[in-house]
């Protein structure tokens, strides 16, 4: 009986369980989790990854690949495995709730809880914490080390301090002791042969005294650190930093370090030590460490600030730039170039505002970025403008404050002013050639944009401007470039090509210059030795570009993959295939890919496994990473470079794929595949069949989840376009559903996607509302110029209408919701069509013709080119055909309106102007219609602070369930919340 009743028991079970699965609510979003940072091992053997809770504490887990070996370590975060493949290096967070609870009692900044940091050798069980460090470092291609610098100590009061006059006596008391036992080993071993052992035992009690002299001066270091601020109510600069050999017991500790870096083989560690506050003989010092010996030597001691370090590829040369002459209290300061090499005394200026090469009225700029190039010859580094010295007669309170726009003026002031703080300190490329006089200037004022070539190594530089073509951008949304090759010797400037529509680049080996031209949608090259320019596409008859691209400008290009060896070949996208192209233009392109893309309506894109490398092999096997654009299948393939055949499939599904890694010496693979179901991390050699490395979808098994189906119909011009239909888990056919359209433009390539159950930024979030047993449709717009509302409403209600039909379908119970364009979309559509009981649209236009030449505030952005170029779509001037700008505004409309809408819009919108949803919500409250606006205080286009992405997400469930499902309304939506009840009462309850 028992075997007989077993297999019903447990398919009784099977069902109720499936039926008690409880839907999604806003409880469990801080506790859902995702994979997070990832890396490899370069042998291969070892994967480390965090899984992260949204709001909390999260872990990372450290995992051997071939055997049993895991170990999670809560909290972990900014993880390193070393070179060597033997140790992972990362930090640890404070818990949650402590952090919570200090912000709660307002603990002050040094007082909050802090990072500790954390050493695992990899493949065993113990982790070496150390607590409150404020970062570390390791070298980036060098091991054995690691550097970590201590938060500032919390005070001790048990500790004695000593005065400065104290201290200097007890160190000049070890040094005449240090001295006399000196002197008394020499007089032992006058007149003796075999004098080794008195040596030896003088040599031990010296080192004894000496390391009694360090240990007091590094407990009075420690001490001064610790203390209270210095003479004049300065901070102490600087603290503790700590060299750790990984593999030993090897380590020591320097105090008052403001800075650290590693030289990029790990053989040198950089210092610069802030003065002692509490002793007036004290200087600051930027000090060189030699790991293996433990030698230091100064670099630079004595002055006022240094920055900018960087060593040479070698770790035999350094450069930074450093101000020592000026008092603290100067009015302007002037930096030199300082450089050191191996074997010097000290650091030599190299160039300052009198240098032979410096343009007048210029300067070393302290806020440049600086390199060597990869063989060591050059120094590259940043000259600018003198900046005058502030006028300290002027008195603040009596001057005007104002901006004067100018019709002349390269950007407009809003603009000018959101790049204020990076035009001040704007920066023109120079480089010294090491051993010879004087420097080159190579950017200017015209030529902004400098890149180095082949690694610095070129003997040229490409740059390039945008100067002259700057006013046209206000409506055009792009610039015109001017570019220039510039001799690295001399300075000396040649012009390549003058106002291409489109951004210049130099071949990896610095052989050509290249670019593309979207007016005749081809690729270009200039021979760098012979000048000539070649189009190098002009043979390929398919199209090198985004043929879906449906706004009034040029199309984007589809996209490059890189060059071969020594710049022989040019390798590039079309929509679907790869092509290999000869950058002289002698020898015809051939599609590498045989055309099985456009075959078989597959993209392929190059996975680019190792960041560094330069070059693609032209016998190399690459991975391309492949997308179906019927049915959305995601996959991986291989392609040899130098035979056209098809490419070789892996594996392809019913997935995506993210963030692929390689081990860099083993195949390898780390990798992210997700669908609707799931999104895990996996590894191994196979990409068919790799192993799972997490269950994070576990957590939703509690949960009625959601399902994704393409979904395909006849829009009203009658083409034929695709939606992502998103259903509940326990999806029953014979039930009506109501149903939310979220739409932007097209989102239906990612129809494999995992999608998140996470607080509101500004739209529904789709796991919620499906889980709650709604149904979710997000149709693809399609658009033409001139009529985007028209467009919208050609999809999107055509979608609608195509549902309505099917049978789970309550017609009589849907709505639409978007954010931004997607917000404007909805507050069109609803002037146009009353089928849809709720409408939520977040920031949208309103109004198209007082928008048209407003700010966008974040970027100081005028939106004309917005409208003439991009994502309205309008594509001609307000002047031209203001009957469009009319025609597409809800706002002319608004008396057409007969659907609830709720919208929101923030008073710190840096994209769409927040007047926009004002004089919506202003015209639909004067014509009696049902309104609301959202405004979060202080929030930008999407919301940023986790609680009012909470607040938003309540807030659009009680309003959709309201209308959709008739369930009792809020308080805000009935009588909404006074001013006078602002921040103790939100509304939110329902009777």
């Amino acid at each position: 009986m028992h075997k007989i009743f077993l297999p019903v028991l447990l398919l009784i079970s099977a069902i109720v369980s499936g039926q008690v699965k409880r839907p999604i609510d806003h409880s469990v979003y801080d506790n859902w989790k995702s994979a997070g940072e990832r890396t490899i091992s370069n042998d291969g053997k070892y994967v480390l990854y965090t899984i992260n809770a949204q709001e909390g504490d999260g872990e990372l887990v450290i995992k051997n690949l071939s055997t049993n070996y895991k170990l999670a370590v809560p909290r972990g975060y900014s993880a390193v495995i070393t070179e060597d493949s033997r140790f992972a290096i990362f930090k640890i967070k404070p818990v949650y709730q402590d952090t919570r609870q200090a912000r709660i009692k307002k603990k002050k900044p040094d007082e909050m809880p802090k990072d500790s940091l954390a050493i695992v050798t990899l493949g065993a069980d113990s982790v070496t914490k150390i607590a409150r460090i404020k970062s570390y470092k390791t070298a980036k291609k060098g091991f054995g080390w690691v550097a970590y610098q201590m938060e500032k100590a919390l005070p001790d009061t048990s500790k004695k301090k000593l005065s400065p006059d104290s201290l200097k006596l007890r160190i000049d008391m070890l040094t005449k002791l240090a001295d006399s036992v000196i002197r008394r080993s020499i007089d032992s071993v006058k007149g003796k042969i075999e004098k080794e052992e008195v040596i030896v035992a003088a040599q031990k009690a010296v080192k004894e005294i000496y390391k009694k002299a360090d240990d007091l001066l590094l407990e009075q270091s420690l001490t001064d650190a610790e203390g209270d601020d210095a003479p004049g109510g300065a901070a102490t600069e600087g603290t503790d930093l700590v060299i750790r050999e990984l593999s030993g017991n090897k380590s020591k500790t320097f105090a008052r370090v403001s800075e650290y870096l590693f030289d990029e083989k790990g053989t040198k560690l950089l210092l610069e030590i802030t003065k002692n506050a509490k002793d007036s003989n004290s200087k600051q010092l930027v000090l060189l460490y030699e790991l293996a010996t433990s030698r230091i030597d100064t670099v630079m001691k004595g002055f006022n600030d240094a920055r900018n370090f960087v060593f040479d590829k070698a770790g035999n040369q350094l450069g930074f730039v450093a101000e020592r002459d000026s008092s603290t209290k100067a009015l302007q300061k002037f930096y030199k170039l300082w450089y050191y090499s191996n074997g010097k005394d000290s650091a030599i200026a190299l160039s300052d505002k009198n240098t032979p090469g410096m343009q007048l009225g210029y300067t070393v700029s302290e806020n440049a970025w600086m390199d060597f190039s990869k063989d060591g010859s050059k120094l590259f580094f940043g000259v600018s403008p003198v900046q005058p010295a502030k006028d300290t007669n002027l008195v603040d309170f009596e001057l005007a404050r104002l901006d004067v726009w100018h019709y002349n003026d390269d950007y407009l002031q809003p603009q000018q002013l959101r790049q204020l703080a990076q035009e001040q300190k704007r920066s023109y490329v120079s480089v010294i050639n090491i051993g010879q006089p004087g420097m080159i200037q190579i950017g200017a004022f015209d030529a902004e944009n400098v890149s180095t070539v082949n690694e610095g190594n070129a003997d040229w530089a490409l740059a390039q401007s945008t100067r002259g073509n700057r006013i046209a951008s206000q409506w055009e949304g792009r610039q015109k470039y001017t570019a220039y090759v510039v001799n690295t010797s001399n300075g000396q400037r040649k012009i390549i090509l003058a106002n291409n529509n489109g951004f210049f680049q130099a071949s990896p080996n610095g052989k050509y210059v290249y670019w593309y031209n979207p007016e005749k949608k081809d690729y270009f090259t200039y021979n760098v030795t012979t000048g000539i320019i070649k189009n190098i596409t002009d043979k390929i008859k398919e199209p090198l570009y985004d043929t879906e691209n449906d706004v009034p400008d040029f199309p984007s290009p589809a996209g490059t993959i890189g060059w071969t060896t020594d710049d022989q070949y040019f390798l590039i996208k079309d929509e679907f295939d790869i092509w290999q192209v000869d950058p002289s233009g002698a020898v015809s392109p051939k599609n590498i890919t045989n055309g099985y893309g456009k075959k078989n309506k597959t993209e392929f894109n190059y996975v680019r496994l190792d960041q560094e490398k330069r070059f693609i092999d032209k016998d190399e096997t690459i991975l391309l990473q492949s997308l179906n654009k019927v049915n959305k299948f995601n996959g991986f393939f291989i392609k040899k470079v130098n035979e056209t055949a098809d490419p070789t499939e892996i594996v392809t599904g019913p997935n995506a794929y993210l963030s692929t890694l390689k081990a860099d010496n083993a195949n390898i693979y780390l990798l992210q595949k997700t669908s609707i179901a799931a999104s895990e991390l996996y590894a191994g050699a196979d990409l068919r069949n790799p192993v799972k490395l997490t269950d994070i979808a576990a957590q939703q098994d509690a949960y009625n989840w959601l399902t994704a189906e393409l979904v395909r119909w006849k829009m009203f011009d009658g083409k034929m376009s695709e939606g992502i239909l998103y259903k509940p888990q326990n999806f029953d056919p014979k039930k009506k559903y109501p149903v939310i359209f979220y739409f932007y433009e097209r989102n239906t390539d990612g129809l494999f996607s995992y999608k998140v159950p996470a607080p509101s930024a500004s739209t529904v979030n789709i796991p919620y509302f499906v889980s709650n047993e709604y149904i979710v449709f997000d149709p693809n717009i399609y658009y033409k110029t001139g009529e985007p509302g028209q467009s919208a409403y050609n999809s999107v209600v055509s979608a609608a209408k195509f549902l309505a039909k099917m049978p789970f379908i309550d017609s009589t119970r849907m709505a639409i919701q978007g954010q931004s364009w997607g917000g404007y979309q909805v507050a069109y559509l609803i002037t146009r069509t009353n089928m849809f009981r709720a409408a939520g649209a977040g920031a949208p236009v309103a109004n198209m013709t007082s928008a048209y030449g407003g700010i966008r505030w974040g970027t100081g952005l005028n939106r004309q080119f917005q409208y003439e170029k991009t994502q309205s779509r309008i594509g001609a001037t307000l002047w031209q055909r203001q009957d469009l700008y009319i025609k597409n505004s809800p706002l002319f409309y608004a008396d057409k309106v007969k659907t609830p809408l709720l919208l929101m819009h923030n008073d710190a919108d840096g994209s769409v102007p927040w007047y926009q949803g004002i004089e919506y919500f202003t015209a639909l409250r004067r014509l009696g219609k049902k309104v609301w606006m959202l405004e979060y205080n202080g929030e930008d286009h999407n919301l940023v602070e986790r609680k009012n992405r909470k607040d938003l997400s309540v807030r659009l469930a009680q309003f959709f369930d309201y209308y959709l499902k008739g369930a009792k309304p809020a308080r805000w939506i009935t009588e909404g919340v006074p001013a006078v009840d602002k921040g103790r009462d939100w509304g939110l309850e329902t009777p």
